[in-house]
Order: structure tokens, then sequence, then C-alpha cells
């Protein structure tokens, strides 16, 4: 699987926790936030953005958010999950295939 894949995995999963997060407690901030860094990060994923460190730099101030939802809320799900896979995310797109 190639990064710019496992970002698109990425992205996708962010969007449906958002989703999830809105129907489920009617968090629109959730939504809102998993939107706005999808749209970000699909645009690192097609090179919109010329930065070759982008996506990376979205999905470390992912991994800091999740990081500290988790910490304050002490509760594994959903923070402690998104946390999981944004660290899987960035290993991934750092393995050498």
């Amino acid at each position: 699987m190639t990064p710019d894949k496992v970002l698109w995995v990425y992205i996708v999963l962010l969007v449906v926790g958002g989703l999830i997060g809105w129907l489920k407690a009617g968090s629109k901030i959730s939504l809102v936030v998993s939107v706005v860094f999808a749209a970000a990060l699909s645009a690192c994923a097609m090179g919109w953005v010329q930065l070759p460190w982008g996506a990376d730099l979205l999905l470390v101030c992912l991994l800091l958010l999740f990081a500290w939802r988790l910490l304050k809320s002490k509760q594994f799900m959903p923070s402690g999950l998104m946390l999981t896979l944004t660290v899987v995310a960035l290993a991934l797109r750092h393995w050498r295939w």
C-alpha cells in the first residue's frame, strides 16, 4: 500500500468518525473538524499542497488533538481509537514498501 492509499483510507475513517460523533452524540464540532482536516489531507493526497511533509504535519496535529482528548476524557472511545489509527497511518506512510 502506498503512502497516498494509506492517507485516503485514513481520510475516510476520519470523516466516518466525525459523522458518527455527530449522529450519536450531536457533536457538530466533531463533524466540522473531521471534514476540515479531511479536506486538507485530501489536498495533500492529490498533490495540491506542494509541501512534502504537509500531510504528516496535519497528522501530527490530529495526533496531539486526539491525545489531548483522550487524557481529558480518560475513555478509549472515540479519541483513543482515532489516536491509534493516526499513529498507524503515520507509521505506514513512512514504512518502506
